[in-house]
């Protein structure tokens, strides 16, 4: 089997595969959490790519011949060092992307004041890829980021819908647009983040459009395999979903319940 591999450093991977696999539901996938040692948000630099270069290694020892990092830290931190340093040792036929690209290139189509707003971990705001990303590609867009290092225990903790959320949610969507009130576009530039839909529609201006990742990562793996036959003929076809985790089974197959509409059969690995 040759399935496409999704990786996360938790949970919130799983927004990216459930959008995928409703677009194009017909290709085997494996989902490898790193939940033992998430989150990788507040790591540093170098923990990010020792641990995303694991899991990646990981992966294409159990056939994937392509990667998605669903993850925007690892992204972030550590998705083009992957690419450039270590895919031309490893396997030069094999491919590694990520979920910044494809969200910063939908950005341009969809702001009209030019000024947007990115709700992301620490790592990812201190790594400044969003801002890079959307630069080069829309260099007339102006960029805020804002930390919100609360919202991914919110999620993992089955919070979100809660009302002790509202508090977290808010303070980071009013330091937002003190910042920056002619922000007409925000993106939720962690996977977790769209579990907080509700609450964050609720308090950001109602001319504001909400940017989830899922649907442009799902739509531009799509136009990368239309793109890329070769990569496409070497990915299986059989509707499969295996899940492995770096902790307890029954906690990843408890805690994915709440990201997916089924029920999960993980296994358990160690990375090295």
């Amino acid at each position: 089997m040759s399935p496409i591999g999704i990786f996360d450093s938790g949970y919130g991977g799983l927004t990216i595969l459930r959008t995928i696999r409703q677009l194009m539901p017909q290709y085997d996938y494996l989902y490898l959490g790193d939940n033992a040692r998430a989150p990788y948000g507040t790591r540093s630099f170098d923990v990010v790519y020792e641990f995303t270069l694991q899991a990646v290694k990981r992966l294409f020892n159990e056939g994937c011949p392509l990667v998605i990092l669903g993850c925007n830290t690892a992204s972030a931190k550590a998705l083009r060092t992957i690419q450039q340093k270590d895919l031309p040792s490893i396997d030069e036929s094999r491919r590694v992307l990520g979920v910044i690209r494809p969200t910063a290139e939908c950005v341009g189509s969809i702001s009209q004041t030019r000024h947007i707003g990115v709700f992301a971990t620490p790592g990812t705001i201190r790594s400044n890829t969003y801002n890079l990303e959307i630069a080069k590609l829309h260099p007339d867009i102006k960029v805020t980021g804002v930390a919100c290092p609360m919202w991914v225990p919110l999620v993992e903790n089955n919070e979100a819908h809660l009302p002790g959320a509202d508090y977290f949610v808010k303070k980071r969507i009013e330091e937002m647009f003190r910042l920056d009130p002619e922000i007409d576009s925000v993106i939720l530039g962690c996977t977790h983040y769209p579990l907080l839909l509700d609450k964050i529609q609720q308090y950001v201006p109602s001319n504001v459009t909400v940017i989830s990742q899922g649907d442009y990562v799902a739509k531009s793996l799509q136009d990368y395999l239309n793109r890329h036959t070769g990569m496409e003929s070497r990915i299986t076809q059989g509707g499969t979903a295996r899940f492995l985790t770096t902790e307890r089974p029954d906690q990843f197959n408890d805690s994915a319940s709440i990201f997916l509409d089924h029920p999960v059969d993980a296994e358990r690995i160690v990375l090295y």
